[in-house]
């Protein structure tokens, strides 16, 4: 039998009234507070770490995928492309795509022999560049704070509860933009959701030091959804035989001792081998990459790809091969039973399979922007003029349909 603690009522202080209400200083959510800030919103970002960026930055996946289809054709612009420059504006490499796509006059030159328009970065640099670029546009940002309850009336939501050093506080917003990547607002409000059914593989990525360079190991990774498995791919070896939803206190902190132990063991069998192989990093947060999405107006699917899309608020490419582009409909950032209420990122409605695809930086980018610009536009999304949306964000540089680049 379970026990509980009956908790006294309680009197939690309003700390706050924002136009604009971001969870989450992911990529997503970095990209939805610089949009609506744009707009000349009020806007709160508020992030449980202490550096922005997520798995991007504290998770090591520094990895900034192709905005770009692999045939030649840049597919995902506006802020994807401008947090792309921002990673490497203090420190770059040439070992992906981007010099070829930012070399004079090049673009038109490009074709599948190419790299695809793709960079790594360093994630403190990127991090620290971020939050430079957000203070500088006016976005208030609160760091070690998590959400831990919403307070709703009808099919809205009034504020978000929250807890850090000062204690259970409040902030009240006309929008609420979802980019935990864990879906905690929607889950937390009562918004139907949908957890990740094939559940994350362990992954242990850190950055050591080999004869005076920098370098990536990654341990473990992604899982593959189930579609590729009947088409006869297989997945890497895993590290540990068991999955992990990363939605449970218990769990991630499970996960963070299994990946510490898995690093721990490799860097020792590097130093052994070579005194000059020096560890550097290691993640400060679990490499969870699919948890918990929001259950939208629409969903995308593996299905989608080519597709018009009338309400299409930009596209994104297909970054585990060449080819596919998607069209991103507007309904997959928002379940109309929770009016204010949008989501970004990883948050946001597809399959299985897409989830994969659309978790990674740029399409975190694209989902961001819009979601952010649209939060801006209205706290009813159900209702939005979606025409005025994709005029703002059509002059923000954004391709909303494959015919238009």
């Amino acid at each position: 039998m379970e026990e509980y603690i009956l908790e006294e009522q309680r009197n939690t202080p309003v700390c706050g009234e924002y136009d604009v209400f971001v969870l989450g200083g992911g990529i997503a959510g970095i990209s939805a507070a610089l949009a609506a800030a744009r707009q000349n919103k009020k806007v709160l970002l508020v992030e449980k770490s202490f550096i922005l960026g997520g798995l991007a930055t504290s998770g090591l996946v520094t990895i900034y995928l192709p905005l770009c289809d692999g045939y030649g054709h840049q597919v995902s612009f506006g802020i994807a492309e401008e947090l792309l420059k921002l990673s490497i504006k203090d420190w770059h490499n040439e070992k992906r795509g981007y010099p070829v796509w930012l070399g004079p006059d090049k673009k038109s030159e490009i074709t599948e022999t190419d790299q695809r328009y793709a960079v790594d970065f360093n994630p403190s640099l990127f991090a620290l560049a971020a939050e430079e670029l957000l203070l500088k546009e006016g976005v208030q940002i609160l760091y070690g704070t998590q959400a831990v309850a919403c307070q709703r009336q009808g099919k809205r939501i009034q504020a978000v509860i929250v807890e850090n050093k000062s204690g259970r506080t409040a902030y009240k917003a006309d929008t609420f933009v979802d980019a935990s990547g864990d879906c905690d607002i929607a889950y937390q409000s009562g918004t139907a959701t949908v957890n990740f059914s094939q559940g994350n593989v362990l992954a242990a990525w850190y950055y050591f030091l080999d004869n005076g360079e920098n370098k990536l190991k990654q341990l473990g990774a992604s899982d593959i959804p189930e579609e590729e498995k009947k088409l006869g791919k297989t997945a890497k070896e895993p590290l540990v035989n068991r999955r992990f939803t990363g939605l449970d206190g218990t769990e991630l902190s499970e996960i963070t001792i299994l990946s510490h132990n898995a690093m721990y063991l490799n860097m020792k069998e590097k130093i052994a081998a070579d005194a000059q192989s020096i560890p550097l990093s290691v993640p400060t947060i679990p490499q969870v990459r699919m948890s918990r999405r929001i259950d939208g107006a629409d969903t995308i699917t593996i299905d989608n790809a080519e597709k018009y899309k009338e309400n299409s608020i930009g596209l994104v490419s297909n970054w585990k091969k060449r080819g596919p582009v998607y069209e991103i409909p507007f309904g997959i950032l928002y379940n109309p039973e929770t009016v204010n209420l949008i989501c970004a990122g990883r948050c946001v409605s597809n399959d299985d399979y897409m989830w994969d695809i659309m978790r990674v930086i740029p399409c975190c980018a694209v989902t961001g922007e819009a979601a952010g610009t649209a939060a801006a536009l209205t706290d009813d999304f159900p209702s939005i003029d979606i025409q005025k949306l994709q005029g703002i964000l059509s002059s923000n540089g954004i391709k909303l349909h494959k015919d238009s680049y």
